[in-house]
């Protein structure tokens, strides 16, 4: 028996603890061939780890359904097609793990080095772009009580205080918003993931997510994805950020949100959505900071 490499091992474990404790114990029941009694859950995962011969073997099983995979690859910040079939998410998971391998996972905003200090030209925008993107809604899609995941500390202390967060929303018509101060604009997007039960898709490919630096160091960061409510795609979205350095701690925070969601009854058919894309030019997106 192969059995799952250390990588493997761990992205399982996460995907298996999206499952109910019915599906566990029936999958635990038949990876050992019922040789072993299982009580709990801890012990089920522990069971289907041991005695898989491989991911892939694992991934395809019956009680491991498409929504439980294309969930996990939502908390993975992995862009994926909502009309993906059950093969197509496992291949990209399988990618994952062997990416993962060889590159290591970009810390949180929160841990990037002192000596990144926004100095034009020094300063690596779009990397810091893609970590913000990952740390970010990683965060806030821990808040959606679909998930039953462990939420991160969601709250004002990651925006200035003077943070402007403008939402712009097509559904069957178009609504605009505006909230000013931390405390509101964190209560809002938190709203869209806790009462709204929203989970935001980046696409962190070159197309999806683009990044500009000012001379005085405010970093402009525009990325696309898809927003989705369990399985069903609602809709795309584009956020524009922008990120100041705190000078206490070096931690970066928000100065400014503009969010545009376009819901599904917008877009036509679901079949037909494009994976999202960033259409600004490095021009346009400096007139955020101009």
């Amino acid at each position: 028996m192969v059995g799952l490499s250390a990588r493997e091992r761990a992205g399982c474990k996460q995907l298996l603890e999206l499952l109910g404790t019915s599906e566990l114990l029936a999958l635990a029941e038949t990876v050992t061939n019922r040789l072993i009694q299982v009580q709990s859950r801890e012990e089920a995962i522990h069971a289907v780890l041991t005695y898989s011969q491989s991911a892939t073997e694992l991934l395809k099983r019956r009680k491991v359904q498409r929504d439980e995979i294309f969930k996990y690859l939502v908390m993975q910040n992995i862009a994926v097609l909502p009309t993906s079939e059950k093969h197509q998410l496992i291949q990209r998971v399988l990618e994952h793990w062997r990416d993962s391998v060889v590159r290591q996972r970009p810390p949180p905003i929160s841990q990037v080095k002192k000596e990144d200090k926004p100095v034009p030209g020094s300063l690596d925008c779009v990397k810091l772009g893609e970590q913000f993107c990952k740390w970010f809604f990683q965060l806030l899609n821990s808040q959606n009580p679909l998930l039953e995941h462990e939420k991160g500390d969601w709250g004002p202390q990651h925006f200035w205080e003077d943070v402007v967060l403008k939402f712009v929303y097509s559904t069957t018509e178009q609504n605009v918003e505006e909230y000013s101060g931390a405390q509101m604009a964190s209560l809002r997007l938190l709203a869209l993931v806790r009462e709204e039960r929203l989970l935001f898709q980046p696409n962190l490919d070159a197309s999806g997510l683009k990044c500009v630096l000012s001379p005085h160091g405010l970093v402009v960061v525009a990325v696309a994805g898809t927003m989705h409510r369990g399985s069903l795609c609602m809709g795309v979205f584009e956020k524009i950020f922008g990120l100041i350095r705190c000078p206490v701690g070096e931690n970066w925070k928000i100065r400014f949100v503009n969010l545009k969601i376009i819901g599904r009854d917008m877009l036509g058919t679901v079949e037909s959505l494009p994976v999202p894309s960033i259409q600004y030019k490095t021009s346009e997106l400096e007139c955020f900071y101009n």
